[in-house]
C-alpha cells in the first residue's frame, strides 16, 4: 500500500487524544486516530467509568446493610454480581459510542491497530487483518496511556490473578480477596469488594497506605478501611506466590516476621507501566527515561521535531483530568498560536473510597520540606453537623496555609463528597483567596461547605 500524507496524526483515543483528534480535524486539518483496542482509552473502558460505576453498586449495598441506623428496616442484602457488571458495562458502552460519534462527527478517520515508528514523523499501522500501512505526518501525538504492571515477584506467574481491569469481570464475588499494593487502586478496589462480601486483606510493602499522603491522613484513611473490616499488612514485602486448591497463596516477610496468606483471588495493584514497549520511538528520535516515559517540556514537546506526548504516557499525575488539560494546552498551542504550558499547574485529584479522600495542592510533608512558613488546620469531620445529620462522619479535613499570605498552599479532605469539598478549596487557591475569606464566608446551612468556617477559625491569628 502506498504511504498515507495526514496533516496530523493521534496515537491513542484517551481522554486526552480524541478531543485533540477532533478539534484537529474539526479547524481542516486531515487528521487520523489510531487505536489498538477501543473508543475512550482506559478512562472509559478499564478506569475511572468502570471503577466509579461499581463502588456506586457497593455504597448502595453498604447503606442497604446500615439501614438500621437510620431507622429503617430491611430485609437480607445480597449482592447480584452479574447485575453489576452488566450495568458497569451498559455505562462503559454508552460513553464509548458517545466518543466514537463524536470523532466521526468531527470527520476524523480512525484506524484500528498497533502503531510503530518507522521513522522521522513515519508511523506503521500493523492492522488486526495482517496488512501494514505507513502514514506520514506533520504533526504527531502520542496518548498511549499505561497498563498494569507486573512486578518481579517468584511465582507470580504461575497463580491466577487479577489486575485492575480483569478484577471488574467477575461473575461472582470472591470469598477471600488479596490486594497486592497500598496505593489508590488498592484501597478503591479493597473497599469496594468488601462492601461486596468478600473478605479482603491488604499487603503493602509501605509504613502506610496512600504513600504521597500526609502521614495523618494516610493514617485516618487506614482506620476506615479496618473499620469496614479490611485486614491491613503495611511493610510487609511479597517474597513468593504459590497455587492451592482453593486459589493462591503469598509468603509476606513482615516485621512479625514470615507469614503465608492463603486467599481465593489476588489482585496485583502494584502501580502501571507506559504503553511506549512496542513504539519504536527511538526510530523518531523520541526519547524516553529510565522507566519508559516519553520525555517532554513544558509544551508537552518530545525530543522529535513536531511529536508531542500527553497523558499517562509522559509520565507524572495519571489522571484522566490532567490528560484532558494536556488536550487544552495543545489546542491552545497548535490551533491558536498560544503558549500554554503545564508549568505550575494544580493537580487536584479524589480517591473514590467511601468517605471520600480530595487533595490538591502541597501536603504537609512537602510544604515543610521546601522551609514553607506554614499553619496547619485540621478538623475531624464528626465537627460537621451536614455529616452527623448523614450519618457520616468519618475522617478529617486538613489544610496547610502559608503564615505569611495567608493563602492555601494545598489540603486533603477525607470525609462525605470530599472530592467537592476539595473543589471548592482549589478555586479559592486559582483565586488566591486568604484564607479568612472561607472562614468568614456565608455559606448555607447545613451544608458541608459550611465547614470551611470552623476548619479555618482555629487559624486567628496565624
Amino acid at each position: 500500500m502506498t504511504d498515507l500524507h495526514v496533516d496530523a496524526l493521534v496515537i491513542g483515543s484517551g481522554q486526552g487524544g480524541g478531543p485533540l483528534a477532533g478539534a484537529l480535524a474539526r479547524a481542516g486539518r486531515g487528521t487520523v486516530l489510531i487505536e489498538r483496542s477501543h473508543i475512550g482509552g482506559t478512562c472509559i473502558n478499564e478506569g475511572c467509568t468502570p471503577s466509579k460505576t461499581m463502588i456506586a453498586s457497593a455504597r448502595v449495598g453498604y447503606l442497604a446493610k446500615r439501614a438500621a441506623d437510620f431507622g429503617i428496616r430491611c430485609g437480607d442484602v445480597s449482592v447480584d454480581m452479574s447485575s453489576v457488571v452488566a450495568r458497569k458495562r451498559a455505562i462503559v458502552s454508552d460513553f464509548r459510542n458517545s466518543s466514537e460519534r463524536a470523532l466521526a462527527d468531527a470527520g476524523v478517520e480512525v484506524l484500528f491497530g498497533d502503531a510503530r515508528f518507522s521513522g522521522d514523523r513515519r508511523v506503521a499501522v500493523h492492522a488486526s487483518d495482517g496488512t501494514t500501512r505507513t502514514l506520514i505526518a506533520q504533526t504527531i501525538i502520542i496518548n498511549t496511556g499505561a497498563r498494569p504492571s507486573r512486578p518481579p515477584l517468584p511465582g507470580l506467574e504461575q497463580v491466577p490473578s487479577l489486575d485492575s481491569t480483569s478484577i471488574m469481570e467477575l461473575d461472582d464475588v470472591p470469598q477471600h480477596l488479596l490486594v497486592l499494593g497500598g496505593g489508590y487502586v488498592g484501597v478503591e478496589f479493597a473497599q469496594m469488594f468488601r462492601r461486596f462480601g468478600s473478605r479482603v486483606t491488604i499487603v503493602s510493602n509501605g509504613a502506610q497506605l496512600l504513600g504521597h499522603e500526609d502521614e495523618d491522613v494516610a493514617a485516618a484513611v487506614a482506620s476506615i478501611l479496618r473499620q469496614d473490616g479490611i485486614d491491613i499488612l503495611l511493610e510487609a514485602t511479597a517474597t513468593a506466590a504459590a497455587p492451592t486448591p482453593n486459589g493462591i497463596s503469598l509468603t509476606v516477610d513482615a516485621p512479625s516476621g514470615e507469614r503465608r496468606i492463603a486467599a481465593t483471588h489476588l489482585l496485583v495493584a502494584t502501580g502501571r507501566v507506559p504503553n511506549t514497549d512496542t513504539l519504536a520511538a527511538n526510530a523518531a528520535g523520541i526519547a524516553l527515561d529510565e522507566h519508559g516515559y516519553v520525555k517532554v517540556d513544558d509544551r508537552l514537546a518530545t525530543t522529535a521535531e513536531g511529536v508531542f506526548a500527553i497523558g499517562d504516557v509522559k509520565g507524572g499525575p495519571a489522571f484522566t483530568h490532567i490528560s484532558y488539560d494536556d488536550f487544552r494546552i495543545l489546542r491552545a498551542n497548535l490551533l491558536e498560536g498560544g503558549s500554554a504550558t503545564i508549568a505550575g499547574r494544580l493537580v487536584p485529584y479524589t480517591v473514590f473510597i467511601d468517605p471520600q479522600l480530595g487533595g490538591i495542592g502541597l501536603t504537609e510533608r512537602e510544604a515543610r520540606a521546601q522551609g514553607r512558613s506554614i499553619a496547619i488546620a485540621t478538623m475531624p469531620m464528626s465537627r460537621v453537623a451536614r455529616a452527623l445529620e448523614t450519618a457520616e462522619p468519618r475522617g478529617l479535613m486538613k489544610a496547610i496555609v502559608d503564615r505569611e499570605s495567608h493563602t492555601i498552599l494545598g489540603c486533603a479532605v477525607l470525609g462525605v463528597e470530599g472530592g467537592e469539598i476539595m473543589g471548592m478549596l482549589q478555586l479559592a487557591m486559582m483565586g488566591g483567596l486568604t484564607y479568612t475569606v472561607l472562614r468568614d464566608a456565608v455559606f448555607a446551612h447545613p451544608t458541608l461547605a459550611e465547614s470551611l468556617n470552623n476548619l479555618f477559625a482555629k487559624l486567628t491569628p496565624v
